[in-house]
């Protein structure tokens, strides 16, 4: 989508969030056309429509090659090849409101759910306890990624290629208010932490990208550091898997492998000590509260656990407060030298959904279909487990923009279920024995992963009715 030229007659700057819904010429329907008319005029140079339907061709023609190439493989080329089929716009753009799409057989959803919000400053609080958001800072431009997957490939990129699953499927996901951002733009961190302020978001967990002494996608966090305008507390969580192609779902093509070892965690504290200093850093009892997504894949974990405690004394903290995230390995954080474990749905919640009650309108579906509601009823049953724990809200999940026909979806989502759930952690975490002002903490996943439908920014769809219902839960003081 990088290479796309504006069209000559476009505005040159769509309104803002709150306008595009109310303004005529911005209605779904158009927004679909002038996408259609922006792919036309890219296909309209003639080597580059040559070359791309002859990659079309080829992908189509692969992927009927199931007796040659394994299944998997030749599903790949498929949805390749329909990724890159010329009449998939063409037809989104020509379809009236109720028909079907003819590119996935899928009836269209009304653009706007009855519960739709728009932006209205609420009345101010201060919460007493802290929501903290997982906040993927992947959207802008970088080399890596130019790379990996062409010149300007950002999350983006993936979100607006997702097709419908079944009927009343909600995809893609379009945001409004802050639009399909760059986080180069200071002012678009500055907003967001504005506007999660005014609905009782506490603070962001950034996701930190280290393998071997190199980072990756740390010029927004940089630029965060250097900002005092981005008035929001942060944490941050460090991702320590390989990275791969998991933006268009293919996670076991490795790309930068991890090197795990206790020097190269002695070298990323460090690294992390000039955030570890920044006066929004969250602590709790005046220590750096430090998180990690797969604690269990880290050789001698235990050594690197005292190993980081002391660096962080030598540096001149009172220590660390380390929490691992629930994606795997042992449940209790102890054995592994953390302080404590923090929920991450929708991992360890699949609640399967009856199929037969959903009409699939892809036939080449093969992915999973959760039931969102039962994953609520499943969390709010579960006890407390008896090592120090930190619970997490999930929003609505699908990840169909990143793996499209085996994806993982979380259906029937609902406001009132969400608000229901968040409320309920809140009302917990305040009353939770022995609890300090300090660590009175509820996780949101997530504040931003637009490619997995988990997002409190605001959309098309509902606006900021997940952003209130986040407000809500948070103001309630029972």
């Amino acid at each position: 989508m990088s290479r796309i030229k504006p069209v000559p007659d476009a505005p040159a700057a769509a309104p803002s969030g709150r306008d595009v819904a109310n303004d005529a010429s911005h209605t779904p329907q158009s927004l679909v056309e002038n996408l259609a008319n922006r792919l036309f005029q890219v296909s309209s140079h003639p080597f580059r429509a040559v070359k791309d339907h002859l990659i079309y061709r080829l992908l189509t023609a692969l992927a009927g090659k199931r007796r040659i190439f394994p299944k998997a493989m030749a599903d790949r080329f498929r949805s390749s090849a329909a990724k890159r089929d010329p009449n998939r716009y063409r037809a989104l753009a020509r379809m009236p409101a109720s028909a079907p799409h003819q590119g996935s057989g899928t009836p269209r959803r009304d653009i706007r759910s009855p519960e739709f919000m728009p932006y209205a400053t609420p009345a101010p609080i201060k919460p007493d306890v802290k929501v903290i958001c997982f906040y993927l800072p992947q959207f802008h431009p970088f080399a890596e990624n130019d790379a990996w997957w062409g010149k300007g490939f950002t999350e983006w990129t993936n979100v607006g290629k997702a097709l419908p699953i079944f009927e009343g499927h909600y995809q893609p996901h379009c945001p409004i208010h802050f639009g399909y951002y760059d986080l180069r733009i200071p002012a678009v961190m500055e907003e967001q932490a504005k506007i999660a302020r005014e609905y009782g978001v506490g603070g962001f967990a950034y996701y930190f990208y280290w393998f071997g002494g190199k980072t990756l996608m740390e010029a927004p966090l940089r630029g965060m550091l250097e900002n005092p305008a981005i008035d929001m507390p942060f944490c941050l969580s460090w991702a320590n898997e390989n990275w791969t192609r998991r933006w268009d779902g293919a996670e076991h093509d490795v790309l930068i492998g991890q090197q795990h070892s206790l020097e190269d965690s002695r070298a990323l504290l460090r690294h992390l000590a000039d955030y570890f200093n920044d006066p929004r850093y969250i602590r709790i009892g005046n220590k750096p509260v430090f998180m990690v997504y797969r604690a269990d894949i880290i050789p001698d974990i235990k050594a690197t656990t005292d190993m980081w405690r002391a660096e962080a004394q030598a540096l001149g903290f009172e220590g660390l407060y380390l929490m691992a995230t629930q994606t795997s390995g042992p449940k209790d954080p102890r054995r592994l030298g953390f302080d404590a474990a923090v929920e991450f749905p929708p991992l360890g919640f699949g609640a399967p959904k009856d199929l037969i009650s959903l009409n699939i309108t892809n036939p080449n579906f093969t992915g999973r279909i959760h039931d969102y509601r039962a994953v609520v009823e499943r969390a709010l049953a579960d006890d407390a487990p008896r090592y120090p724990f930190y619970r997490t809200a999930m929003l609505s999940w699908d990840n169909t923009a990143r793996k499209h026909d085996r994806a993982d979806i979380f259906a029937d989502f609902s406001i009132d279920d969400y608000r229901r759930w968040l409320g309920e952690l809140c009302r917990r975490a305040r009353h939770r024995p022995g609890a300090t002002n300090d660590d009175k903490i509820v996780f949101v996943n997530a504040w931003n992963e637009w490619a997995e439908g988990t997002h409190l920014e605001p959309d098309q769809w509902l606006g900021f009715a997940y952003l209130h219902a986040t407000y809500e839960a948070v103001s309630k003081k029972t």
